[in-house]
């Protein structure tokens, strides 16, 4: 059966604060832990009003202390953001602290604004070294050399396991390359899908992390009593994509029952094209769907982003998500 995980954003609302959108996100993961869900990834975003997932291993470590057996993990830390040797001390901490649970996923975006980086003292250019980067990160995890004059502690020896993120098909290349698993952001940024899945596993090379590929895609699901119901739930997350493209940073917002209302025309094609691999219905609705998306993909494991304004009603979701897939069937 194909793994269900969730991709957590942490969502400040008009009516929800930071502490609440955190507290929200640990209670959704004890509840897809409970589901059958496999791993609860968290996403690193800056400068984003809206968002609170920014200090993002903090946040790992408040959800995986509220949890007691699903995975937790990065979805994921932009490197290029990051001294990898930092990255090492932080998730081996987390592994020391919650053994065999930890994942952390990398990112070659930068996963905010100029403005941002400039903030963070890291230079535009830092992206270049994506590679060297993950490879310099992935040994700090491998058992300290009696000789090595820099350690990361206690990072040393934790295997924490890597995973390369992607938009696009460079990252299906280099996670191909360095036979880790991959997993592609088709919940914004779903036109490579295909192009990228066909060229990691066409390209994998085995190596100690991982025999064979294993693929995941990104994909946005709300399930709620009836199909129009859900429709209207996703006008939250249409309202923040058109928010985004056009430029403008603030909360999430609750649904409204017409979302033409809201996008201009402009607005409305590029929100849509970005949100073109979602699922909104009935459990019935999204099992057919989900099971096409799974056919048409081969993807091992699908990545949901249920953007639901309201937590409870986020809650039904996450279960009839969980109930369509045949989780705790």
């Amino acid at each position: 059966m194909t793994a269900l995980s969730i991709l957590e954003l942490a969502r400040i609302t008009q009516d929800t604060d930071a502490a609440g959108a955190l507290h929200n996100a640990r209670d959704l993961a004890l509840l897809a832990e409970q589901s059958g869900y496999r791993r609860v990834w968290v996403a690193e975003h800056h400068n984003m009003a809206g968002i609170a997932s920014a200090a993002t291993s903090i946040v790992i470590a408040h959800i995986a202390a509220g949890t007691h057996t699903i995975r937790v993990g990065a979805g994921g830390i932009m490197l290029p953001s990051h001294a990898p040797y930092i990255i090492a001390e932080q998730f081996g901490t987390l592994e020391r602290l919650f053994p065999g649970r930890i994942d952390l996923g990398l990112g070659r975006a930068p996963g905010t604004d100029q403005v941002a980086i400039r903030a963070m003292r890291r230079p535009p250019e830092a992206s270049d070294r994506f590679p060297q980067d993950v490879i310099e990160l992935q040994s700090y995890f491998a058992p300290a050399l009696p000789d090595q004059s820099i350690v990361a502690v206690p990072a040393a020896g934790t295997q924490v396991p890597l995973w390369i993120l992607g938009s696009s098909t460079y990252g299906a290349m280099l996670a191909a390359e360095l036979g880790l698993p991959y997993a592609f952001a088709s919940h914004f940024a779903p036109q490579m899908l295909m192009q990228a899945l066909e060229i990691y596993r066409s390209r994998f090379k085995p190596s100690a992390q991982l025999a064979k590929p294993y693929a995941v895609a990104g994909i946005n699901v709300i399930a709620a009593d009836t199909d129009a119901e859900a429709t209207r739930l996703a006008t939250t997350q249409q309202m923040s994509f058109t928010d985004l493209v056009s430029g403008r940073r603030g909360l999430s917002k609750p649904p409204i029952d017409d979302i033409n209302t809201y996008w201009t025309d402009a607005g409305k094609a590029q929100a849509q094209s970005m949100l073109s691999r979602s699922i909104y219905g009935s459990v019935a609705t999204v099992r057919a769907e989900l099971q096409a998306f799974v056919a048409e993909t081969g993807v091992d494991e699908v990545m949901v982003v249920s953007d639901v304004y309201d937590h409870q009603a986020r809650r039904r979701s996450i279960a009839g998500i969980a109930e369509a897939m045949g989780l705790n069937a």
